[in-house]
């Protein structure tokens, strides 16, 4: 929590920020282009919003009935390799697209996840596809899929085990 506060508090101030000051700097530039960049930004969001609002009901309804110290033991600190596995797992498996992802892991952290284990989670989730591998496969054929998953499933632990020591060594 303390992280949270001050790191990624002051982050998510700075954004803000930035996005404002970007907004009204196009809107001086060229009031038309602004509207119009504002009016596809707006499409883009309605598109995303079905898929936004269905992730998020399901990932509420699993935290609702997941109790903390389940998700704690699955995923959490003290689950260790078991838990970065178990996650690796569940991310090499699911199709969520990233804006989905990153909310649905911080809620999981809130809730009792340990980082590295999120790390591995999101890790695996983006560059890891066991249900597009059959697609990927027909463009690049099967060495390269399983050569590139591989890889990539692999580099999923190197990341968690760079998350876990910054967030030890920053707390």
């Amino acid at each position: 929590m303390y992280f949270e506060r001050t790191w990624f508090g002051s982050m998510t101030w700075f954004l803000y920020l930035a996005a404002g000051v970007s907004l009204a700097v196009s809107a001086a530039a060229s009031r038309e282009k602004t509207k119009k960049a504002l009016k596809k930004a707006w499409n883009s969001f309605m598109n995303v919003l079905p898929a936004l609002a269905a992730m998020l009901f399901l990932v509420s309804i699993s935290i609702a009935l997941l109790p903390e110290r389940v998700i704690a033991a699955l995923i959490g600190e003290e689950s260790g390799f078991f838990g970065q596995v178990l996650a690796s797992l569940i991310g090499s498996i699911t199709l969520i697209p990233a804006f989905v992802a990153f909310p649905m892991a911080k809620v999981l952290l809130e809730h009792g996840a340990g980082a590295a284990q999120m790390a591995v989670f999101v890790s695996t989730l983006m560059m890891v596809g066991v249900a597009t591998a059959p697609l990927e496969a027909s463009f690049f054929g099967w060495k390269a899929t399983l050569l590139r998953n591989g890889m990539a499933y692999f580099y999923s632990f190197v990341v968690g085990y760079v998350v876990w020591l910054a967030v030890t060594a920053w707390i």
